[in-house]
């Protein structure tokens, strides 16, 4: 599905909200006839309605006015994101098509699983403000008030209680390396899956499972029907109580970081176009940092943050790292 923001479009996403200042004159101005001369394409290998999806179109008006052309925003849902992955990497590498995805934990799927042709470094990420997390939830009402409880019965009897998990995730090699590291037989406990993460959260929120592990995020609309007792990340997240798993890891815990979504282009626009790859580069940068931007993003509870392309990759590749150390799960064997 395509969807051209056209200058009418924007102006009347600017009515509804959106501040003018995104409308104005292009901040990167360039000779007729250099990059950008026309619009781009803007893939989303989803299909409409999810994040990323809604990132892509909540961000495109404030991209375009730093470039100056329209984006149209093309959704290639299908296959676990690999249909959209091979779709992009199948354009033209000049700089007129560029990614909104999650990176992870999609592109490592989609090679360690599905034999995609293609290499994680074949993707320049430019930015990855959606940083999601597992978070391992009880119900409100459970008779566990922290993780070390849950830690102790699993550690005692494995099978003893009912855990709520999607198969294939990064949410089941987290819950493999907290067994590994608290000497809990990880192959004698009780799975419960669900096909997605909202069944799974419905299940911890109900009591239906005793525990859960799901993507953080996904858990903010019920926050008041659950009770946090473990963050899988080394600061607190989205003002949760409870652990994080320093405490519960070490110092230098791997876990797999949840979906990681974003900005990306192909990696070889840098050697075949520095200075398109220079263009949408600092484009993005601008637009990320427009307060206008992380206003209208914020309000849709959309994440703003800006990491820039070092960081986005390094966590891209710490991932994927991760990810294929625990391939027999997410092949599940």
């Amino acid at each position: 599905m395509k969807y051209n923001f056209s200058r009418r479009r924007m102006l009347q996403v600017a009515s509804g909200g959106v501040a003018a200042a995104a409308l104005s004159t292009p901040a990167i101005l360039r000779a007729q006839g250099a990059f950008p001369n026309r619009p781009i394409n803007v893939v989303v290998p989803f299909d409409t309605g999810g994040y990323n999806d809604r990132l892509a179109r909540a961000f495109a008006p404030f991209l375009q006015a730093e470039l100056g052309q329209p984006l149209t925003i093309i959704n290639r849902g299908g296959a676990g994101a690999l249909l959209g992955h091979l779709f992009f990497m199948q354009q033209p590498v000049d700089g007129y098509t560029i990614l909104c995805t999650s990176a992870a934990p999609y592109l490592p799927l989609n090679i360690l699983t599905q034999d995609a042709n293609f290499a994680v470094e074949d993707f320049h990420m430019v930015n990855l403000p959606s940083q999601d997390y597992t978070l391992l939830a009880t119900s409100a009402g459970s008779e566990f008030e922290d993780i070390n409880a849950v830690i102790a019965r699993l550690q005692e009897d494995p099978g003893g209680l009912s855990i709520g998990i999607q198969a294939a995730s990064a949410d089941l090699v987290n819950l493999s390396i907290l067994c590994d590291t608290n000497d809990i037989a990880f192959d004698d406990l009780r799975l419960v899956t669900y096909d997605g993460g909202g069944p799974a959260r419905n299940a911890v929120a109900g009591g239906v499972v005793d525990i859960g592990l799901v993507g953080g995020e996904g858990f903010l609309p019920l926050r008041e029907q659950v009770r946090p007792l473990l963050t899988f990340d080394t600061r607190q997240r989205d003002d949760w109580d409870g652990a994080i798993v320093t405490d519960v890891m070490g110092d230098d815990p791997a876990f797999v970081v949840g979906s990681q979504r974003g900005w990306g282009m192909h990696a070889a626009l840098q050697e075949a176009d520095p200075e398109a790859f220079q263009i949408l580069t600092d484009a993005i940068e601008a637009a990320s940092k427009n307060p206008d931007a992380i206003e209208a993003l914020t309000t849709q509870q959309l994440a703003t943050d800006w990491y820039g392309p070092e960081e986005s990759n390094r966590m891209l590749a710490a991932t994927s790292d991760v990810m294929e150390q625990y391939l027999h799960l997410l092949q599940g064997q």
